[in-house]
This record gives C-alpha cells, structure tokens and sequence, in this order.
C-alpha cells in the first residue's frame, strides 16, 4: 500500500455508522446513474468496488443483477451484508480483487477512486475483471469543489487549521486532473473504450448537526482534520461552520449544499 492508502484505511477505521449518518445519504444521490451508465440489467454479474455501507450493491440487486461487493473495511462490509443480503460481500481493496479475469460483465466503483493511491492501478484492476466489451462506470468529485461540497473546509480554514501532516496527499506521479477531461484520460490510459465523461450536479438537502456530525466523529479527511486538534480549535471550527451554514440554509434551518461529482464509463 502506498501512504495514501495505509492513511485511508486508518481515516476509515470503524465508521460505517459515522459514515451513514452523514455523507451516505449524498454519495448516494449518483447512484442510478452509475448504473445506467454502466447498463445494469437483470441477469448480469456486477461488481461493485468500494461499496461502502453497500448502497450501489443493493440498488443492482434490486434491477436483478447478480452482485459482488468489496470495501477495504470491515465496519462497511458488515453493514453492507445488511443493506444488500443478496450481494456476495467480500473484505478488499484496489487494485488487489480476489476474482478471476473476465469475472463480471459490469463494474461500478462509486466515489472509490478518491480513496486509492493508485487510481490507475486501480482501473486497470477493474477492467481485468471485466468481461471484453464489458462496461466500467465510476465517480470522483469534481475539482473545483461546488459551493456546498467546500463548506466545512472553509470552516477548518478560518479557523487557521491547515491538512496535517499525518495525512499525506496523493502522490503526484498518481494523481490526474479533476475534470471530465482528466478522468476520461485515466479512464482511456486503464485501456477502456468509448470512454464518455460528465458532471452530475445536485443539491443536497441536511440539517447543520447532520453535516456537522460527519467530521465530527472524524469521518474522511475532513473529519481527521478536525479530530486531530484540541478541543478549543474544534469549537472554534464549530463555530465557523455555524456561522457559514447562514449562506446555505432555507427558511426551515435545513442546508441545501451544492455538489458537483465526475461520472466516467466505458467498455473493457
């Protein structure tokens, strides 16, 4: 594993439930479109990388489709064996598959390739167990952020708190752009066809201690931000985030956050 990795898997230690009580319900809003782009169908065996709390998984079984899933941490498979009973739930992680080439006819990967080291690897890995003339289907946010997805990270920086240095950004000779033409390159660099690329864009709808909860409990890289600094500066940050939350919220309190996420596919 590369240091990006070993820092994912420790940001990610246990926090399904973390997880599903704050950022689950908006990772999941790309999730029908993953499918349709990737042509998921009843009959057809699906791969879903990276399941998470196993919301792709689940909606795949729902079309019919005979489903796998793999995530690199237990807390997420165990509640993805409950979310998706009728999906074979495996402990792994990109770009090591514990399947043979050519396994499946289709492979989706929501939001999975921000959390790798080695994104193209990772591609490559999927397309391996991908059937020829298979399709492959994935999410990463965007770059630039949209307003909402920035809003807690402009609360950690007006507080004066910078990324620590425990966590090490991805390693330049892996990164690749952010944008709808930077993820179709590493899409066509992983040898996939017809690659298209697009911008999904959509408001997310969350009460402040909602979103708040997430870094809170020290959810993703947000949240080891956040956790890794005394108490007094989590107040300060706490307070930031209150006082930012004024430019997203409706007459009700409730937060309307604007997202912005790349959703690339192609044929194996």
């Amino acid at each position: 594993m590369t240091a990006f990795d070993e820092s994912e898997r420790r940001a990610w230690a246990a926090q399904a439930d973390a997880y599903a009580g704050s950022f689950a319900k908006l990772c999941a809003y790309p999730v029908p479109r993953l499918l349709d782009a990737a042509g998921i169908e009843a009959g057809m065996r699906v791969l879903d990388v990276g399941t998470g709390t196993g919301t792709a998984a689940a909606a795949a079984g729902e079309r019919g489709a005979n489903v796998s899933a793999v995530d690199a941490e237990p807390s997420m498979t165990a509640v993805a064996v409950q979310n998706a009973p009728a999906a074979s739930v495996h402990l792994a992680a990109l770009p090591h598959l514990p399947f043979a080439d050519d396994e499946f006819d289709a492979v989706v990967g929501n939001f999975v390739l921000n959390h790798v080291g080695r994104p193209r690897a990772a591609l490559e890995e999927s397309r391996r167990v991908t059937r020829p003339g298979g399709r492959i289907a994935v999410t990463i946010w965007a770059v630039p952020a949209a307003a909402g997805q920035t809003l807690l990270g402009r609360a950690v920086q007006a507080a004066g708190v910078g990324r620590p240095a425990h966590l090490p950004a991805l390693d330049a000779d892996d990164d690749f752009p952010r944008n709808e033409q930077g993820l179709a390159a590493l899409l066509e660099e992983a040898g996939l066809k017809d690659v298209v690329c697009e911008t999904l864009r959509w408001d997310h709808r969350a009460t402040p201690d909602e979103w708040w909860s997430g870094p809170a409990a020290g959810v993703a890289t947000i949240g080891q931000t956040v956790r890794s600094q005394t108490p007094e500066v989590i107040e300060t940050i706490k307070g930031h985030f209150g006082s930012l939350c004024a430019e997203f919220a409706d007459r009700d309190g409730v937060l309307v956050l604007p997202h912005a996420a790349l959703m690339g596919h192609g044929r194996a």
